[in-house]
């Protein structure tokens, strides 16, 4: 692959069943001329692309002496203009915070907080039909365990995305 001089963004990477799931709702309710990625868990939004093999030695070295780290479906979070679900994974969590140790100083001042781990499935709309999504996806939701299975880097190419490369949790 060629490498590129773009932003790198970091991702957990859903289990076959779980991914469908939620990208077949976030087709359903992202607008479509907006959704130019799939349904995904964001770790890092903006890694710079010099770091692409320190990023990726990091991420080897972790993943393949990890096991997957357990997760769950907490509930669901208004984002004002949409609606993701919140995702309870502290083992992932942690691994997030020692990369961004390691990444010290190429961080993005949004890539230096302690994220809110998520999968948006709307965003961009009103927030009036933001909350009346909320309601809807509320209303029946129940906690659920949820799979990860790795991690992926990706380059933002102004709006999609091309995948540089997954790794499995291998521990």
């Amino acid at each position: 692959m060629k490498r590129l001089n773009k932003p790198i963004i970091m991702t957990a990477q859903m289990g076959k069943a779980d991914f469908a799931w939620a990208n077949v709702l976030r087709q359903r309710y992202f607008p479509p001329e907006r959704n130019v990625v799939d349904a995904h868990i964001t770790l890092f939004h903006h890694l710079p692309p010099q770091a692409l093999e320190e990023v990726k030695a990091a991420i080897a070295g972790l993943a393949g002496t990890l096991p997957k780290p357990e997760a769950h479906l907490s509930g669901l979070i208004h984002l004002g203009n949409g609606v993701a679900y919140r995702l309870h994974a502290p083992e992932l969590l942690a691994l997030r915070m020692e990369l961004a140790d390691r990444f010290a100083g190429l961080l993005i001042a949004q890539d230096q907080q302690t994220p809110r781990l998520h999968i948006t499935v709307q965003n961009k709309v009103s927030a009036r039909e933001a909350g009346h999504l909320f309601d809807i996806l509320s209303a029946g939701f129940e906690p659920r365990s949820f799979d990860i299975h790795g991690i992926g880097l990706h380059y933002y190419l102004d709006g999609p995305w091309q995948t540089i490369r997954t790794w499995p949790f291998r521990g």
